[in-house]
């Protein structure tokens, strides 16, 4: 049985977390004004600190470790060392530190232990040194969009080690682990999230998703290169994009919610039950995900479907969160969405393009079930953009948006500056979106929204938030 090392050099803690680098690629977040070597030698002390003194979850029930998340959200707004040291020892009193794994992983033993968390430390040192061996993109290849680490012959379905489906697992936090990795260039960040997602647990994931595409190796490689927009300016003017009327995320959310499998008796019994729903019904939310037509052979698609799930994630918080009754709810699940759709520019562009339109269709039907299971709520899009339009022209700054992320990166609450470093950068690249963006759809009231809907979102979550706490009601 071999043992699992726990214990790092400081070399090896400088290579998993250096200083962080620039973004991937013009879409991933850009970085506020405000940092220093100051805050540089916080931010990598806090990252390491973290890594050898904690486990990935603070507590029995599987709830995530935070620290890295806010300490590189606060990084990227600008906030100085000392907000980010005085936010780590607050968040790391909630901490508890690794198990000692019983032995540690291999090839050979990899299946075996998935959803243990007696063996995170493990797990990660397994990542470690395939990240050493490998880089990144490889590594996400062979561990999260292999047929051979989703799906083994003569297995039951529940017993399938389904990474990718681990990998957006415990809403989506293996994708928003990798994510900070990716869009900053931290290595610790991507070993951490990979082991992270090996301790979530089984979810539907269908099989057919792993075949082969029937492409060679060498018109890959070539759509690829012209496909993906690392290394590529791309322009973000409302004129350069054109948005097709078949196959928009809007039309499938709009389908769905007239599906009688899904009316209110129905999914009843599925209320915060993600697993169960999936387990019942993912097959049906599968088909609704594949009716999202994705084709890479038309320039720019990867760029535009992106884009729809990043609308598609605010709509269902911010516009599902509101009804004329009770107003904004900040709901902690949907907020999730929006945070997670944050990572998408920085992680596509290390994919292979089948891995690329893999990712994006899980990631729209896991997000098509998070919002069936917390209550389904409707898409009161005219009666929303009536309530809270006022918002954008009663402000009495120069720049609103700063207020916001000013707020944010002070306000107590961990979510609070990812969600709304979410909304601002959203707001930076599609928020010149003129009306008409959503038209033809056939989702009710699509047709009148505007880029100024990340502002009106940002704002209810301020206004929400302001004392208070995201709410883990659902809507019943």
């Amino acid at each position: 049985m071999a043992a699992a090392q726990q214990t790092y050099t400081g070399s090896e803690l400088d290579a998993l977390f250096p200083s962080p680098s620039f973004p991937p690629n013009v879409l991933a977040p850009s970085r506020y004004p405000g940092t220093s070597p100051e805050t540089v030698a916080t931010l990598t002390h806090v990252l390491k600190d973290n890594h050898t003194r904690y486990h990935i979850f603070f507590n029995k029930q599987g709830f995530h470790n935070h620290i890295t998340h806010r300490a590189l959200a606060l990084y990227a707004m600008g906030a100085n060392g000392s907000l980010i040291e005085q936010f780590y020892k607050k968040d790391g009193s909630l901490q508890r530190p690794p198990v000692e794994p019983p032995e540690a992983i291999t090839e050979e033993n990899f299946f075996e232990h998935l959803g243990d968390e007696n063996f995170y430390t493990a797990y990660r040192s397994f990542f470690g040194k395939a990240f050493r061996e490998r880089g990144l993109s490889a590594t996400l290849e062979e561990y999260i969009f292999s047929k051979k680490y989703n799906f083994i012959e003569g297995r039951d379905a529940s017993a399938q080690p389904v990474m990718l489906a681990r990998f957006l697992g415990g809403v989506f936090h293996g994708l928003i682990h990798v994510g900070y990795g990716a869009e900053m260039g931290i290595p610790g960040m991507v070993v951490e999230g990979l082991a992270l997602t090996s301790m979530h647990g089984y979810d539907f994931l269908p099989s057919h998703l792993f075949e082969p595409s029937g492409t060679t190796a060498v018109e890959e490689a070539t759509t690829r290169l012209a496909s993906l927009f690392l290394n590529t300016k791309t322009s973000t003017a409302p004129s350069q994009i054109e948005q097709p009327t078949k196959n928009h995320a809007f039309s499938i959310l709009a389908k769905i919610k007239q599906d009688s499998k899904f009316a209110p008796k129905e999914i009843k019994k599925y209320f915060k039950n993600f697993g169960g729903l999936m387990s019942d019904h993912g097959d049906t939310i599968w088909r609704y995900a594949e009716q999202w037509t994705i084709d890479p052979s038309q320039p720019g698609e990867i760029e535009r479907k992106m884009e729809e799930c990043i609308w598609t994630c605010t709509v269902v918080y911010g516009i599902g969160g509101w009804n004329k009754d009770r107003g904004f709810t900040a709901d902690f699940f949907y907020m999730h969405l929006v945070t997670s759709s944050l990572f998408l520019p920085s992680v596509l562009p290390y994919l292979s393009q089948k891995s690329q339109v893999i990712l994006l269709r899980a990631y729209f039907a896991w997000t098509l079930g998070w919002w069936i299971t917390f209550g389904f709520p409707d898409l009161d899009i005219p009666g929303f953009l009536s309530a809270n339009s006022h918002l954008s022209s009663e402000t009495k700054v120069p720049n609103p948006f700063l207020d916001i992320v000013q707020s944010a990166i002070v306000h107590p609450n961990d979510h609070m500056s990812k969600i709304q470093r979410a909304f601002a950068h959203f707001s930076a690249i599609y928020g010149a979106r003129p009306k008409g963006y959503g038209k033809d759809t056939g989702l009710e009231g699509a047709e009148a929204l505007d880029g100024s809907l990340f502002f009106l979102v940002a704002k209810l979550t301020d206004e929400y938030m302001d004392g208070g706490t995201f709410s883990l009601a659902g809507f019943p």
